[in-house]
């Protein structure tokens, strides 16, 4: 969000240039409008982050509206879910509000506007009307029941309030040019007949107004001033200034519509549409899943309100459409959570090294930083016995002098700990090393002060008791799809490019100070990556989601092809 160090951009200049001819700063009043006919995606991210970044900008108040008037495709399962997303991300709303509110005044002017000879009730097919309504060269022909009388127009528009008529037997449309260049000028659809419950108004209404003629008036009741959308909507301006001269009084706020471009995220799609198809073929386990764009599967996947805010504000706000490589949110995630987390110790792919000169039984607490970006975070005990778990890659019986880790006959440093030297190793019948034997220096023990501790080796390695570690499910996510624009190719269907490694269910040994954690708790694997509590884990049984990895290792594998 611009804190005013930065330069502003054409949505802020836009309203800076308002105020400077006289638009009153304590009428500015901004909104964020979602359909609730699913989850907020990363990319509603952006327009979350403007709209009330705008609002704390300027001291403005602003409204969370739900644009609910598709019976058919919306829940109250979403509301909920949208209020809840909203709220994580750090933004609190003036007024709750909903399009559904505004029902029976919308309806009042629909009838004003048939009483004016602005509206009239059409009874061709839906086919019929696309036909009529001409294209972008050639002009549409008017529908025979363009010119029904007034009184006939309001017959039947009480009639189909009144639930008379099946769905699609007849619709009301605006009266408007049906040679306008602008195809949306040419009669819009203002209601159509739904006979479906509504989340809200539940079977009140069986007639629901279409988005054109609900948006700009929604917006004019609320006194919004500033109404932002994504660029789909610029042709639609022109319709929504044209319904807003229909009802406009020259005493209050007229708001004004503008359009900024959405920034697409690479390996991603955020078609609600598709997004569904997700869910109801199984290729995710739910709106949350943490492969998922939605805020709540980012959230589940253990990413931060401030990262997202981050890459929010790194991406701004432009008039063109542009992919934004999805490591730039990656990287904020990533910043974010290495400031603020504790690192603890996690092997996924566990070979046990056994110390053969340290003692039988014997277990000592070995103190580690939390967080060495966070000197307040303190320090903890780390169990250390003759048995500990190392990662497998972490070791080679042989290898080059550019191998810094464990290698027969070299020495490594074991993170917090002592520096050990592999000795030998042992084999099953396939040649596969089942445990590593090595020695310690017992003078070397981290933080002791003494000449061996401060002896340097290249490798530190991270590791876990055997005796003390938690086995724990770790679920190693990916992108979800291997095209940087699944959604984009003509002739193939997205979910051919579905990434088949974006998960892989592990079992992990992590330190024992991890049993008491709680769901979302975030950490930092030392060495591995950023994980956190998935909301599956039990007292029982804990489960972790990487979050992202400490680096970007798919571009290193994109980088081989």
């Amino acid at each position: 969000m611009n804190d005013g160090s930065k330069p502003l951009n054409f949505i802020e200049h836009i309203i800076e240039e308002d105020l400077a001819k006289g638009f009153p700063k304590e009428d500015l009043r901004f909104r964020f409008p979602p359909e609730p006919n699913g989850y907020l995606h990363i990319g509603h991210a952006s327009s979350i982050c403007l709209n009330f970044g705008l609002g704390l900008r300027y001291g403005a108040p602003v409204n969370l509206r739900f644009d609910d008037t598709n019976p058919a495709k919306e829940e109250q399962e979403y509301v909920d879910a949208i209020k809840k997303d909203v709220a994580w991300l750090g933004f609190e709303w003036n007024h709750e509000c909903f399009a559904s509110d505004y029902f029976q005044k919308l309806y009042d002017w629909a009838v004003t506007l048939i009483k004016n000879g602005k509206a009239y009730v059409d009874s061709q097919s839906s086919e019929a009307m696309a036909v009529q309504k001409g294209t972008p060269t050639a002009p549409g022909i008017a529908s025979p029941y363009r010119e029904r009388s007034v009184q006939e127009n309001l017959d039947l528009f009480e009639r189909m309030k009144k639930g008379e008529f099946k769905e699609g037997e007849h619709v009301l449309r605006a009266k408007i040019d049906m040679g306008s260049s602008n195809m949306l000028m040419r009669d819009p659809i203002m209601y159509r007949i739904l006979h479906k419950a509504h989340h809200r108004t539940n079977t009140d209404w069986c007639i629901y107004p279409m988005y054109d003629w609900t948006h700009g008036e929604s917006d004019y009741l609320e006194q919004v001033s500033h109404s932002f959308c994504t660029l789909e909507f610029a042709m639609h301006r022109e319709l929504y200034d044209w319904f807003l001269d229909q009802v406009y009084d020259t005493e209050k706020t007229r708001p004004k519509q503008r359009e900024f471009a959405r920034r697409n995220l690479s390996h991603t799609i955020v078609s609600k549409r598709k997004l569904l198809r997700l869910v109801e073929e199984g290729v995710v386990t739910g709106w949350d899943d943490p492969r998922m764009p939605t805020i709540s599967g980012l959230r589940r996947r253990g990413y931060t309100p401030e990262s997202i805010r981050n890459f929010a504000d790194t991406i701004g706000i432009a008039k063109r459409e542009n992919l934004i490589d999805v490591s730039l949110l990656e990287f904020h995630v990533r910043e974010h959570l290495n400031k603020i987390v504790p690192r603890v110790m996690g092997v996924l792919d566990p070979i046990k090294v056994v110390i053969t000169n340290y003692p039988e039984g014997q277990e000592e607490w070995l103190e580690i930083e939390n967080n060495p970006e966070d000197p307040e975070s303190g320090s903890r005990q780390l169990p250390f016995s003759r048995e500990i778990y190392i990662e497998k890659a972490d070791f080679k019986e042989e290898a080059n002098k550019k191998f810094f880790r464990l290698k027969l006959g070299g020495e490594v440093r074991l993170k917090a700990g002592y520096i050990i030297k592999a000795e030998s190793c042992t084999k099953d019948t396939d040649g596969n090393i089942t445990e590593i034997q090595c020695t310690y220096d017992p003078k070397s023990k981290s933080g002791s002060g003494t000449e061996e501790s401060l002896r340097k080796v290249k490798g530190t390695l991270h590791w876990v008791s055997v005796q003390h570690a938690l086995a724990a499910e770790v679920r190693l996510y990916d992108r979800l799809f291997t095209d940087e624009s699944p959604d984009t190719h003509k002739d193939k269907d997205f979910l051919e490019f579905i990434n088949p490694n974006s998960l892989e269910v592990i079992t992990g040994y992590v330190e024992p100070s991890l049993k008491e954690s709680k769901i979302e708790d975030r950490f930092q694997f030392q060495r591995i990556g950023y994980f956190n509590i998935d909301k599956d884990s039990t007292p029982e049984k804990l489960i972790f989601n990487r979050t992202v990895g400490l680096r970007d290792s798919w571009a290193k594998i994109e980088e081989k092809k």
